[in-house]
């Protein structure tokens, strides 16, 4: 590669401080013509290809096409098998890198004085010489990842490469009770994670890049966690984890997934002694996580212990129905169901209740005063606040809670 003029480093310089405008542009008004990106999730757009267009025109433009490093390109290479295993089109992962080309060089174009043709002329030759790099490894990383992932084997090959299907597939083995004979996934007892999403950690909606952004993230946080390839059944709204030869889940776990899965995580754990006790621990975890959404617990891990005599009131009888119906009168009135739900929880603290829902104290008595009226449940009687209880749990169902 021949060396670039004096005159030419001079106007790549000056185009430098332009770098942010042009990413942000890129980012948020150029790439939008692109058929796909729009449902890309936001942190995405806005945060790793802006990111990844800083970096690349400050490589070029900070002399790096002058003197390449030997790394130049591990950045692009690393970033293509990201969105390779997050299902993003190759076509649309290209045409970010050739429309941002063609944005660079027009950011060129205008900084160039008429005297500096010729260092525009160099300007435009490297430039377009760094992208045909940058383009061809782009596509072999992401073409390499998908061949990774497809790849067949023996099962310790796959279970090393973490291949998502054959994943998939022992965790669906481990969770209807049956024993996985692999050398990898028999060991006992085991530990079996249950996991529901913030409706809001997979960015935008059910977009399904989003989707497999989050389950790919979470998965790398347990795999990094657990120190193995955890078997798991992962969609949008959370999902169950087998863990095989543990029954201690790591202290850093909870705070790990929080990244990925935002702040509303919740996760439970529960341990089986063989693989015919793994369906009862994952409904154990499940209803764990479920119970204690249902009275107001703030995210995080839940344990049995936590929601004991939840637990036990929530337990089907025959008085369930006649104990849900308690709270008919507040059908259509989620406010005061919330407001209930987390004036238990905070051990009918008035004050700790209005922080929570960000109210005043006066607010809320007269929230609670309209559930009194309405349901004829007074919540200074301790038998009437079990029974408030015992319905707010029974009536909270897997298809959400009642508003």
């Amino acid at each position: 590669m021949h060396e670039l003029s004096d005159a030419a480093v001079a106007l790549a310089a000056r185009c430098e401080p332009r770098v942010n405008e042009l990413a942000r542009r890129m980012a948020r008004d150029v790439f939008e013509e692109l058929r796909g990106y729009a449902e890309l999730p936001a942190d995405v757009k806005d945060m790793e290809i802006a990111a990844t267009a800083r970096y690349g025109m400050r490589l070029f433009l900070r002399g790096g096409v002058r003197r390449p490093r030997p790394d130049a390109l591990d950045h692009f290479q690393e970033r293509a098998a990201q969105r390779a295993g997050e299902g993003v089109p190759l076509n649309l992962l290209l045409r970010t890198y050739t429309l941002g080309t063609k944005e660079l060089f027009r950011a060129l174009r205008e900084t160039a004085r008429p005297d500096e043709r010729d260092a525009l002329a160099e300007l435009a030759e490297a430039l377009f010489g760094a992208a045909d790099r940058v383009v061809g490894a782009v596509a072999e990383s992401y073409l390499d990842e998908q061949a990774a992932a497809a790849a067949c084997g023996s099962p310790q090959a796959l279970w090393h490469w973490g291949r998502e299907e054959e994943r998939r597939s022992r965790a669906r083995t481990l969770l209807a009770g049956r024993p996985v004979a692999d050398g990898v996934t028999s060991d006992w007892p085991a530990l079996v994670v249950w996991l529901r999403f913030d409706n809001s950690a997979s960015g935008n909606g059910s977009s399904p890049v989003a989707v497999r952004r989050l389950v790919r993230r979470v998965q790398a946080v347990l795999d990094r966690g657990f120190g193995t390839c955890v078997p798991a059944l992962l969609d949008a709204d959370g999902g169950h984890a087998v863990i095989p030869g543990t029954t201690e889940l790591p202290c850093r776990i909870p705070e790990l997934l929080r990244e990925p899965a935002g702040a509303g995580v919740r996760l439970a754990a529960a341990g089986a002694t063989a693989a015919g006790d793994i369906p009862r621990a994952a409904r154990l975890a499940r209803e764990v996580v479920r119970i204690a959404a249902a009275c107001g617990r703030e995210p995080g891990l839940h344990r049995l212990d936590d929601v004991l005599l939840e637990y036990h009131l929530s337990r089907p009888s025959a008085g369930s129905d006649r104990i849900a119906a308690l709270l008919d009168p507040l059908a259509g009135r989620p406010e005061l169901v919330e407001t209930l739900r987390t004036h238990l929880e905070q051990h009918q603290d008035r004050r700790a209740t209005a922080r929570r829902l960000s109210l005043h104290p006066n607010s809320v008595d007269h929230r609670l005063a309209r559930v009194q009226e309405l349901t004829g449940l007074d919540l200074a009687d301790p038998r009437n606040t079990a029974l408030v209880l015992a319905a707010l749990l029974l009536r909270e169902t897997d298809a959400g809670v009642m508003e």
